[in-house]
């Protein structure tokens, strides 16, 4: 195995910036070989101040570069399937931002390829996993510290949403972290989804109906739902109430000290997912890179975001249709079992 990964971050937007000042500032055993972006200029202007890097202008010339050991694939879910395929052939280590690819036919594709290899290579981008709360309220559900769980309710609140943002997306883009969540916390693989349409906020754009409740089950039946509200306008706001048998289990919501002082009470929301998430991002590509110079994974695989696809794809069934949609997966391979 390499002593250090030199990666190549394929897409220099809002997510692949994050990550290369991650990368090279915080994350230990790894460094930004090159960066790629169709805009070349925003490629430059992200490896400023960073030795050696170069900036490219496609994923072939990165993945065809000698200095490249390692890629990270942070560009809109359209381009990831091209990518992806053509780094399982060089067998590198990959950290794919979610979603895997934006729809089943494809994801499958990609298990298949990665199976086909042999081993795993991809790491599915749900940070999540590694946020602390997540992963506290993980070690209770899975430690049986409060008899069963009986049922999840979740909130994912956004300030206000980018142009373009349509209905679909609100499943696609948001919700798919919630079926991942419920995934993580339950073990088990999620059977049906509905969707319910209500009362709409007059600040969603033309063509959105927000909020929207989500409902769903699991092999064994734990029951699941999400409040998805994108136009929320108060902040960015994730937060999970978990029943248990023994007990009732919060995570999330507000964040920083709670005050009382002059007849006011209060704290703070997070403006967005970077300040809610930081944390867990770094522990998310450190996880990557220790778990791949070790020849290994260290996050959730193809099949998650498999199987998040095919989640997505009956919500946003269930999204048109409001009907109870079964969410339909292939076998497992024995590679993820």
């Amino acid at each position: 195995m390499t002593d250090i990964l030199r990666v190549a971050v394929i897409g220099a937007g809002r997510m692949g910036a994050d990550h290369i000042k991650r990368l090279s500032t915080r994350i230990h055993g790894a460094e930004v070989a090159a960066v790629v972006d169709v805009d070349l200029s925003r490629a430059q202007a992200a490896i400023e101040g960073i030795p050696g890097a170069v900036a490219l202008a496609s994923a072939d010339e990165a993945l065809n570069n000698g200095d490249v050991n390692a890629v990270l694939i942070a560009t809109p879910g359209f381009l990831h399937e091209e990518i992806l395929l053509k780094a399982l052939a060089k067998d590198i280590p990959i950290l794919c931002e979610k979603p895997l690819t934006p729809d089943v036919e494809s994801a499958w594709k990609i298990v298949q390829a990665e199976e086909k290899l042999g081993h795993k290579r991809i790491q599915v981008g749900f940070m999540r996993r590694f946020d602390a709360e997540y992963a506290a309220l993980g070690q209770l559900i899975h430690g049986h510290d409060l008899g069963e769980l009986l049922m999840l309710h979740h909130q994912h609140r956004n300030p206000t949403t980018p142009p373009g943002f349509t209905n679909e997306m609100l499943i696609n883009d948001s919700v798919v972290h919630e079926f991942d969540a419920i995934r993580f916390f339950t073990g088990e693989e999620i059977t049906s989804v509905q969707v319910r349409l209500g009362k709409a906020t007059r600040n969603a754009p033309a063509g959105q109906h927000d909020p929207q409740h989500v409902l769903l089950e699991t092999e064994t039946g734990v029951l699941a739902d999400v409040e998805i509200f994108v136009n929320a306008k108060f902040g960015y706001e994730v937060a999970t109430q978990a029943s248990f048998e023994d007990g009732i289990v919060n995570i999330g919501g507000d964040k920083g000290p709670y005050t009382r002082s002059a007849g006011h009470w209060g704290g703070n929301v997070t403006p967005g997912f970077e300040e809610r998430f930081g944390a867990a991002y770094d522990v998310e590509i450190q996880s990557w890179v220790d778990a791949a110079l070790r020849g290994e994974i260290g996050g959730p695989t193809a099949w998650d975001g498999y199987a998040t696809a095919a989640c997505c794809e009956a919500g946003v069934e269930a999204q048109k249709s409001g009907e109870k949609v079964k969410v339909r997966l292939n076998i497992k391979p024995d590679l993820y079992n």
